[in-house]
């Protein structure tokens, strides 16, 4: 009788890990069908990036899910005139999406060797895009919680320089 009860509790608690480990690494991600939107933004507005070869995921359970790898040819625009973000911090993805390896995105900020901007501010409520370009052409992207996020997340008031909750339109990939 006690062997079994042995058996029946490993059971569970293996069936339990797999469901966890199957829920964190593939169930919550999906691909990203159709066109990506990768821009960058400053003073100036928002402009389109020339990608290519991207490769994309999101989380439909979470606005912070998405990462996304591409290559690129230009910089930042010099007409656009965006700011580096020096609070950029990638996210870990999926270990099955290898595009985004995010120690080496970090890495690759720390020392110079990529820039990270303003992909598109509020693409989710209180989330940035953010666009990490590196000089050999290839590209990042993935979001993060802005200020608006901090606050809104914590329970702080917002503030008048959020967006209206009520009337927010979220980023549609492909929009521009």
């Amino acid at each position: 009788m006690g062997k079994i009860t042995v058996i029946l509790i490993l059971g569970a608690a293996l069936a339990v890990g797999a469901g966890i480990w199957y829920a964190q690494t593939r169930g919550y991600y999906a691909p990203v069908d159709g066109p990506v939107t990768l821009s960058l933004a400053g003073p100036a507005g928002v402009a389109p990036l020339s990608a290519g070869d991207v490769r994309a995921i999101a989380s439909p359970a979470s606005p912070l899910g998405f990462r996304a790898c591409f290559t690129h040819e230009q910089g930042a625009s010099a007409d656009l005139r965006p700011e580096p973000r020096t609070d950029a911090a990638p996210t870990i993805a999926p270990g099955w999406f290898d595009c985004f390896d995010a120690g080496e995105i970090d890495a690759m900020l720390i020392d110079g060797t990529a820039t990270a901007y303003t992909g598109y501010p509020n693409a989710q409520y209180g989330v940035d895009r953010v666009v990490a370009l590196a000089a050999d052409g290839r590209g990042w992207a993935w979001h993060q919680l802005n200020d608006c996020g901090d606050k809104a997340y914590d329970g702080t008031p917002t503030g008048p320089s959020c967006p209206d909750r009520d009337t927010f339109q979220p980023l549609v990939e492909g929009s521009f």
